[in-house]
């Protein structure tokens, strides 16, 4: 039987206890951060059922108009400060007996999913509820009652108009909110299309969560930062025969193929893959219509990825932009030993830093960066052990 988590220690405590064993750098804006924690840990206590208290129970409970609404926290900063790390922090010590922490592409994927799921139901007849969005955030509170978002963007219209009507649904439940992002909530989906429709869910946000600028003096990704021979620049014929090289003491004297990753009606076209091992060009990933579905099932499928031939990102490829800003969030989540040749640095593949583009490349750069460093590598192999 898996022990019960401590309750009763604060992000605050173990913030503390943690530089008091030299096993991390804490400044006072974390220390700040942390406090906000600690207060929405505080109110989750008490609205924490007793231990016989049912599940139906807590949920009508939260319905209640006469109970206290738990406000949640919006924390947004620059790359590298902490945020995360202090978010799942929270997450582990939160005594919820149902929670999800995820990536915020990946949380959407799967409302989409839900979404298209509910439509099929009405339309074979299953439920004569012809709205999917309140089946949907109902069975998605019934899971977590408690959502922690990492790298809380917003960049597809799809999204857009549909998060104020999910999120008031979510709210209304009892729903509590936690998330971190890189930018401020006024600056979500900035200069995208048709954002005044979506600006009534900025509002609804800044209701339900506390917002909090997290801005610590220093970028912890760079202090750690342990060059590796896995990112390669700048695209020459030098840089191609270490990436093949690299590419032939993976493959350990194994044959390569095409592999095809099945999906709802189509498939994902992998140029080269053994095992858990693959090979793509940016073209391949970037220039096709794929989004963060394809990207999640192919970060699941393998747990080391080639990238060839990153070149620089005008503004004339704004959508291969985004598309790679989505692949590099989800390697990166998952923990994906990547390989990458590419036409400069990560800070300078962006040509052009406007708006929120901008703003999410900057993550992308520093994530590239992390992805080198050997603290980051030497959690690649543990979990291809665990699978």
């Amino acid at each position: 039987m898996q022990p019960m988590p401590d309750y009763s220690i604060s992000v605050c405590e173990q913030l503390k206890a943690l530089t008091a064993s030299g096993s991390l750098q804490v400044d006072s804006a974390q220390m700040d951060v942390a406090k906000m924690l600690d207060r929405v840990l505080a109110e989750l206590k008490r609205k924490r059922p007793a231990a016989k208290s049912s599940a139906l129970g807590w949920m009508f409970a939260a319905r209640k108009k006469s109970v206290e609404t738990i406000k949640g926290l919006y924390i947004h900063g620059s790359v590298g400060r902490g945020k995360t790390m202090l978010m799942d922090m929270f997450f582990s010590m939160a005594p919820c007996q149902k929670k999800r922490r995820a990536h915020f592409f990946e949380f959407m994927t799967d409302v989409h999913n839900r979404i298209a799921t509910q439509r099929l139901k009405f339309k074979n007849g299953e439920t004569k509820q012809a709205d999917p969005i309140p089946p949907v955030a109902a069975d998605l509170y019934a899971e977590a009652e408690l959502l922690c978002f990492d790298e809380f963007t917003v960049t597809d219209i799809a999204d857009a108009m549909i998060l104020s009507r999910l999120f008031s649904e979510l709210f209304s439940l009892g729903c509590v909110l936690i998330a971190t992002s890189n930018v401020e909530p006024d600056n979500l989906y900035r200069d995208g299309l048709n954002r005044g429709l979506f600006l009534p869910f900025i509002d609804l946000l800044k209701k339900h969560v506390d917002v909090v600028t997290l801005d610590s003096p220093t970028d912890y990704r760079m202090e750690k930062l342990n060059s590796q021979p896995v990112y390669l620049t700048p695209l020459d014929q030098r840089t191609d025969m270490a990436m093949d090289a690299s590419w032939m003491q993976a493959l350990h004297g194994r044959k390569a193929q095409p592999v095809e990753i099945p999906m709802k009606g189509r498939s994902i076209h992998v140029p080269l893959a053994v095992d858990r091992i693959a090979r793509f060009s940016f073209a391949d990933l970037c220039d096709a219509p794929l989004g963060p579905a394809d990207f999640l099932a192919i970060a699941e499928r393998f747990d080391t990825i080639f990238l060839d031939r990153v070149p620089k990102l005008g503004p004339d490829k704004r959508n291969q932009t985004k598309r790679f800003i989505i692949l590099i969030d989800t390697l990166y989540d998952h923990n994906i030993r990547l390989y990458v040749s590419a036409a400069a640095m990560p800070e300078d593949l962006l040509e052009e830093r406007r708006g929120t583009e901008g703003f999410e490349f900057d993550r992308t750069a520093s994530r590239l960066f992390e992805m080198r460093s050997a603290e980051y590598l030497a959690q690649t192999p543990a979990r291809r052990a665990a699978e």
